[in-house]
């Protein structure tokens, strides 16, 4: 386990160096979208028509964020459960998305598309909403300004703290977790 400066979009050669359990810092742009974002961008999949932003190489947070206090980018911006979007989450992998920022296990689909396509599941911490708005240091919504705190939006963040939970390989973080505390 290492700790690791990472920019976003992501590289292949990127994910290449990230493995279960390294922490990991990320600079640049990633994308947020929740349930019903991403109910709305299978609809348009499924029609054959463009998503609002491209998936190619980029991260998407799964958070739904609290109103920017005066002077502030963002309110609070912690992870929400990435269950919720595990029935969306192998389509868009295999678009290219390479990486989904939440909290949470994962359904093997999932894991399958993250290997499949090389594409890494990083957590961020529960309950640190506040401390991780700190490293945001722009947000913009870019679509469905009508779902509110659910618009899709496009952040700039600076090292902005997450742990690598399942790299490319399928290494998950939380099984080998289990497996260590029923040890003791």
């Amino acid at each position: 386990m290492m700790d690791k400066h990472i920019t976003a979009p992501l590289t292949q050669e990127t994910i290449e160096d990230l493995h279960m359990g390294d922490y990991v810092y990320i600079t640049g742009t990633i994308y947020v979208a929740r349930d019903a974002a991403h109910k709305r961008m299978s609809e348009l999949m499924a029609k054959g028509e463009d998503l609002p932003f491209d998936p190619k190489d980029n991260i998407i947070y799964y958070m739904g964020p609290s109103p920017a206090r005066e002077g502030r980018p963002i309110g609070s911006a912690g992870p929400t459960t990435a269950s919720r979007m595990d029935k969306y989450a192998p389509a868009l992998l295999d678009m290219g998305l390479k990486g989904m920022i939440g909290k949470g296990r994962r359904t093997e689909d999932v894991k399958s598309a993250i290997v499949r396509n090389g594409c890494v599941y990083f957590a961020a911490v529960g309950g640190a909403g506040a401390l991780l708005s700190k490293a945001i240091v722009k947000s913009e919504i870019v679509a469905y300004e009508d779902l509110g705190a659910e618009a899709i939006r496009k952040l700039e963040v600076k090292d902005f703290p997450v742990i690598v939970v399942i790299d490319k390989d399928g290494n998950n973080l939380y099984d080998v977790a289990i497996k260590e505390y029923c040890k003791e």
